[in-house]
């Protein structure tokens, strides 16, 4: 591959992308979008605490991004080889020098470039949520880096399964496809075998149990009525309130069983998820142990997910009970599990790197066999 030859298709490709007037008009509408979203975001965060209101606010924009990137990559991405093969413009360019990893490398440089326009248009609203959220330096560099390499990862796959196919509009569904098994297929994957996977967790438990005297007194019937202009109580009939304060002793030690899911052996479905990398990336931002932002409670899901439920539980209600004792925070979970995002983003980018590959073995020249209907020149 030659830098020069890749520049030169690359630029060939924005070049086309900025001519038309369908591109200034997408970039207008996202930017609309971002200021209504940026605006309720603000108004909602007004009624919660000031701790937490500008993280949530920079947490949700930054989502919001992402959601609006993943929706829009495919369309640009996703007829970058067989579009130019449709409209007879592949062909003069595998004639000269560019190899075909120029052209695959070139196509998704473009790809990426034309992604990351939207993302350089959500940049101010990002700085703004940072400023007024007090958001760390950290949190909007790591953020805006994991937003670079999904939408090179999203542009990688479309430009891979261009490629591959050889309609574009079949191509452009599947790349929709592909990132919807990733950002919808894989809760779904998810939630479904937890609930198929379960076990037993066995439970002991015992409580305090009153125990009533059995010799209380039977009270005179004299002392169930007072006699006319009778002002002070028989003096046998003073010897209490009638009220007997029962006694607690512990009960016997019940057991049970019961069935609950686990997560601990599927949680990895969700490691391939750009919402969850995201936020597995990002550095977390707590408050008494409690993440303040959107990033650390998805952060916070995704790790208890990786916990093993308890084999057996035990509460004895005689014991003194402390309301500190065993309470474990947000930010503790945290720091006793295992990040997953560089495993989600791995996957990601052997999906990637396959599709690339299978694109560059369907686009060699000359090719051996061809789709029916293809056109070459």
């Amino acid at each position: 591959m030659n830098a020069a030859r890749i520049g030169v298709i690359a630029r060939l490709e924005l070049t086309q992308r900025v001519r038309s007037a369908a591109w200034y008009v997408l970039l207008g509408v996202f930017a609309v979008l971002l200021v209504a979203v940026t605006a309720l975001s603000f108004g909602a965060a007004g009624t919660t605490s000031g701790d937490t209101a500008g993280a949530t606010v920079f947490s949700i924009v930054v989502y919001f991004v992402l959601l609006l990137v993943v929706l829009v990559s495919p369309t640009l991405s996703g007829n970058a080889i067989n579009g130019d093969r449709d409209a007879a413009t592949l062909a003069p360019v595998q004639v000269t020098l560019a190899t075909t990893g120029d052209i695959l490398v070139g196509k998704l440089l473009a790809a990426w470039v034309t992604g990351l326009a939207f993302l350089a248009v959500a940049l101010p609203f990002l700085v703004i949520a940072t400023v007024s959220g007090g958001v760390s330096i950290s949190v909007l560099l790591v953020s805006l880096l994991v937003l670079v390499v999904e939408v090179g990862v999203v542009a990688a796959i479309g430009v891979g399964l261009s490629g591959i196919l050889a309609r574009p509009l079949f191509s452009v569904a599947v790349t929709y496809l592909t990132v919807a098994a990733l950002v919808l297929g894989t809760p779904i994957a998810f939630g479904l075998a937890t609930a198929a996977s379960s076990t037993t967790v066995e439970s002991r438990s015992r409580s305090l149990e009153p125990v009533y005297p059995t010799d209380v007194p039977t009270v005179a019937p004299e002392c169930m009525t007072a006699a006319p202009g009778q002002t002070e109580p028989l003096p046998q009939c003073t010897g209490g309130s009638g009220f007997i304060e029962p006694q607690y002793v512990c009960g016997e030690w019940t057991t049970s069983e019961y069935r609950t899911t686990r997560s601990d052996h599927v949680w990895w479905l969700l490691a391939a998820n750009p919402f969850i990398v995201l936020a597995d990336a990002t550095p977390s931002q707590f408050v008494d142990g409690y993440p303040r932002d959107l990033f650390g409670t998805i952060k916070v899901f995704i790790r208890s997910a990786q916990l093993s439920p308890e084999a057996a539980s035990e509460y004895d209600g005689c014991a003194v009970q402390n309301s500190t004792d065993g309470s474990i925070t947000s930010e503790d979970r945290i720091e006793g599990t295992t990040p997953s995002w560089f495993v989600g983003l791995a996957v990601q980018l052997a999906l990637a790197a396959l599709l690339l590959w299978r694109a560059a073995v369907r686009t060699r020249t000359p090719a051996k066999r061809m789709p029916p209907g293809t056109r070459i020149a």
